[in-house]
């Protein structure tokens, strides 16, 4: 079917069937509920110490995290599939369930092993969450006011991982870091009630439509050793790793089969058609690459201010805050406009990912002689246009596909800017070490390679650990003053050679970072606008099944 037969499913958009109290009160819960299953992803960071002093594991505490994102990820896709035909109440209510569950299980764990096995728990649950949050907003509200709940539900995002830091930090210092988890219970179950009460629980109508639970196997088959891969490369194993290599490949070669499976199916949980759309391919696109700019500059911006500009770790910390907070601001502001404005997705869109290739293309120029000031401008003005993209783009792909499909192609938007995350981190961390390593070869000044003995000079080299760790950099000029009567002045040398390799380093990923969002305005440029539209259906309630019209737009 041609692209223009998307206007078809234009309508007279019918509301969700409540009251404007019920819309406004099944938001708050709505937006509540995002907010702890976001929250989680950043709240532990503080308290990991804490928690690795208790529980020992150090080998393995990164896992901490990557469970969690792993299993939200890895369930994305197939809630969003699984609410188009069973609604989305009771996978809401489970969800948040699932979460608590975890939660409650994580507070209790008696090893580190337990630990990340229960935060996989609350994963599930999070992915969940996410993925029915932007999915019933669009039920809630027309696409004409989609935009401004959409940009509000971002900057609830954005909050929340401003927050998380913080507020861990100050849960652990206070009480324990059991509690980072227990606060969670208190808050999540008014949520349960309100939703049980408050939100919808209006039955399918229509022919019955089978859940291809094969086809949820094979996506999570596909799925979680690809994040797993991306997890291990670099870090716990070398890229050229048995186990790296092993987990990618398989990934991969369950992808194909997936796609096989799917596209010979008469009722896929991924419906491939949906793809074929140039609204819904060209957005997916655009959430990728920004997701993949987005998680490589959020991580290094607090590593350039500490290693390069000498901030502490707390002050490094804090200058993210800022960035954030135009994160924050682009998202809320871009859902209003679009929202005021009609629905200019497409002009909208270049301006605002425009805004963020400029300032990314500045943060490439980075050096040792950066002043604090020009990288905290460029990390909020970065922010700000990064922020534009989250409600539009979300938005045009809800617009462009009917309602039976409304919830798998909402659902692969965040999914691919997720796997746009995880892949960003992977491939950005994995160039700056090869890459710190060899300007360090390059910059380290002659006399060095005398002075020192070959093992500390290998250590130098392979990290910059002289530049965050204050006893390390101690160290270094300890043994440089050892070294004879110029040792001391030799020692600031190789350290202002560490902070111009690392400056150079995290440029060149600013660099990276600018030329995937470049390829995303080019991408932008090419989408198509079609009005706001409505459509009936309730929250929880799938649209009846389609006639002949009703099948997702191609190209």
């Amino acid at each position: 079917m041609s692209e223009s037969r998307a206007e078809s499913f234009s309508g007279e958009w019918q509301g969700p069937g409540l009251t404007p109290r019920q819309v406004r009160v099944t938001l708050i819960g709505i937006a509540f509920a995002l907010f702890l299953a976001s929250l989680d992803q950043t709240i532990v960071a503080t308290a990991i110490p804490r928690i690795v002093a208790d529980l020992d594991g150090f080998d393995r505490f990164t896992w901490i995290s990557t469970s969690y994102i792993v299993a939200s990820t890895s369930v994305v896709l197939i809630t969003g599939a699984v609410s188009d035909v069973y609604g989305r109440k009771w996978l809401f209510v489970g969800g948040i369930a699932i979460f608590l569950v975890g939660s409650a299980l994580a507070a209790i764990s008696p090893t580190m092993n337990a630990l990340i096995a229960f935060r996989a728990v609350q994963g599930l649950g999070g992915g969940m969450i996410m993925a029915l949050t932007f999915v019933t907003i669009a039920d809630l509200y027309s696409p004409a006011e989609r935009g401004k709940y959409m940009g509000l539900i971002a900057a609830i995002f954005g909050v929340s991982s401003v927050l998380g830091p913080t507020l861990g930090g100050f849960i652990t210092d206070q009480l324990s870091w059991q509690w980072i988890f227990i606060v969670n219970i208190p808050l999540g179950i008014p949520i349960i009630v309100l939703f049980v009460r408050m939100f919808p629980d209006a039955k399918r109508t229509g022919p019955a439509r089978k859940i291809d639970w094969v086809g949820a196997a094979l996506i999570v088959l596909a799925i979680v050793p690809v994040l797993l891969g991306l997890s291990w490369g670099g870090n716990q194993f070398e890229w050229s790793s048995p186990q790296v290599i092993s987990a990618l490949v398989i990934g991969g070669v369950m992808a194909i089969v997936f796609v096989l499976y799917e596209s010979r199916i008469p009722n896929p949980i991924l419906p491939l058609a949906v793809f074929r759309n140039r609204i819904v391919g060209i957005g997916l696109l655009v959430s990728f690459l920004t997701g993949l700019a987005m998680f490589g500059a959020i991580f290094f911006v607090p590593l350039f201010f500490q290693g390069v500009l000498g901030a502490s770790p707390t002050a490094s910390g804090s200058f993210l805050t800022p960035m954030m907070l135009g994160i924050v601001f682009g998202a809320a502001s871009s859902g209003q406009i679009l929202s005021r404005t009609g629905g200019h997705y497409r002009i909208q869109g270049v301006l605002g990912l425009s805004v963020m290739t400029v300032r990314l293309f500045g943060l490439s120029r980075v050096s040792g002689d950066t002043t604090h000031g020009y990288a905290l401008t460029s990390a909020v003005i970065m922010g700000f246009g990064l922020g534009t993209s989250f409600p539009i783009y979300t938005t045009a792909i809800q617009n462009s596909v009917p309602q039976q499909f409304l919830g798998v192609a909402t659902s692969a938007s965040q999914f691919f800017r997720s796997v746009g995350g995880s892949i960003g981190l992977a491939l950005f961390g994995s160039y700056l070490v090869r890459q710190f390593k060899s300007e360090m070869q390059a910059n380290l000044p002659d006399e060095a390679f005398d002075a020192v003995p070959p093992l500390l000079l290998e250590r130098i080299t392979e990290n910059p650990n002289a530049l965050l760790r204050p006893e390390a950099s101690e160290s270094l000029m300890s043994a440089f003053a050892a070294s004879g009567e110029s040792g001391t002045e030799l020692g600031l040398k190789v350290l202002d050679s560490i902070r111009d390799s690392l400056a150079n380093a995290i440029g060149d990923i600013f660099f990276l970072a600018f030329i995937f969002v470049l390829i995303s305005v080019v991408a932008a440029a090419f989408i198509r606008e079609i009005p706001l539209k409505g459509r009936s259906g309730v929250p929880g309630k799938p649209a009846p099944e389609p006639g002949p019209a009703s099948t997702p737009a191609d190209d």
